[in-house]
């Protein structure tokens, strides 16, 4: 499923209309984009949350080459589910 496709459903389910349900999901990744790079988490509950985690500088290894090369360290999101939408996918 796409953005677009995402958008549609919204507005199907919500009963709005389709430019509605894009300004919705629009502010809604908006907010949690911000938050994440302010180091907040985004905690909903019965879905999960969303976070950002810090990554040390490490050395890697080119698999073409074989040659180790120096990573920087970087910031990367990360999304835990919560138990109740694990338990809706393993029913």
């Amino acid at each position: 499923m796409n953005k677009v496709e995402l958008t549609a459903k919204i507005s199907e389910k919500s009963e709005l209309s389709k430019k509605d349900a894009e300004r919705a999901l629009q502010a809604f990744i908006d907010t949690v984009q911000e938050s994440m790079i302010a180091g907040e988490k985004v905690h909903i509950v019965g879905f999960g949350t969303f976070e950002s985690v810090d990554r040390a500088a490490r050395v890697g290894r080119n698999p073409q080459t074989q040659e180790t090369i120096q990573l920087e360290a970087s910031r990367a999101p990360k999304f835990k589910p919560s138990k109740s939408l694990k338990y809706l996918l393993n029913e």
